[in-house]
């Protein structure tokens, strides 16, 4: 990754962690465990993640990441706090995503929360002639899907989800999903 996907990376961070119920989490989309990190530098946080950049799993004292795709790939069948997928459901077919809310909660505590970053159909643009000119890496550009983002929060609120905060930053580019379940 380049500087500037590491900048984006840490506001996705930034903006999630605030909404972190509870020590646990399960990190969809974990690259090398940043977001762990990030949290363990001022609090206590326990885990897991898996993403498919990983080519063997990464075990630490505090989180456990493995390699491939959520979730035929995920080994584990235990709950957590939270499940986070950051700048993830936009590489997901919506036929896949309608499938999520049900999914995740076989991982949620009660009153857990699912808490997502996405960004808008308008970033795929900028992020292409950011990529042009080298200026980013741009992490498996080719695989995101055109939906419109609001289906996120029909499709977890019609199956068990309370919005608890929506919200854009980075200049409105990229939207923040906060839901909890019932």
């Amino acid at each position: 990754m380049k500087k500037i996907d590491y900048l984006l990376q840490g506001e996705r961070i930034r903006q999630a962690k605030k909404y972190i119920a509870g020590n646990s989490i399960l990190d969809i989309g974990c690259h090398f465990g940043e977001l762990f990190e990030n949290i363990l530098k001022k609090g206590k946080v326990s885990g897991d993640g898996i993403d498919n950049v990983l080519l063997e799993k990464i075990e630490t004292q505090h989180y456990t990441l493995f390699p491939g795709y959520f979730p035929q790939d995920f080994p584990l069948q235990k709950k957590y706090d939270n499940v986070t997928l950051l700048a993830v459901l936009e590489h997901i077919p919506v036929e896949e995503l309608q499938k999520y809310p049900e999914t995740l909660s076989r991982y949620l505590n009660d009153k857990g929360r699912v808490i997502i970053t996405v960004p808008s159909k308008y970033v795929d643009y900028i992020l292409n002639v950011l990529l042009f000119f080298k200026l980013i890496h741009g992490m498996d550009l080719i695989h995101h899907q055109d939906f419109e983002r609001s289906i996120i929060k029909t499709i977890f609120t019609t199956n068990g989800y309370t919005l608890i905060k929506e919200k854009r930053f980075e200049l409105g580019l990229n939207i923040l999903y906060v839901f909890e379940k019932n």
